[in-house]
């Protein structure tokens, strides 16, 4: 299968699993799509547990509570 194939096979699943436009397909890299779509399949995954929510909120703020 060439590159073009793949690539029109993949954003397709894209914009059909994650509802992706063009520019988002493009702009991701192949590890962030393998994680994605990997991620996407995964139905027994376990939530995160609230230790683990507090290091992302922690590494990942949305700014102060009073922005809003």
């Amino acid at each position: 299968m060439t590159f073009g194939a793949t690539a029109l096979r993949l954003s397709a699943v894209c914009a059909l699993q994650l509802g992706w436009r063009p520019d988002e397909f493009w702009n991701a890299t192949p590890a962030e799509l393998l994680a994605i779509l990997q991620g996407a399949d995964r139905q027994d995954a376990a939530p995160p547990d609230p230790n683990e929510i507090q290091k992302l909120m922690s590494q990942f703020p949305d700014g102060a509570a009073g922005d809003q």
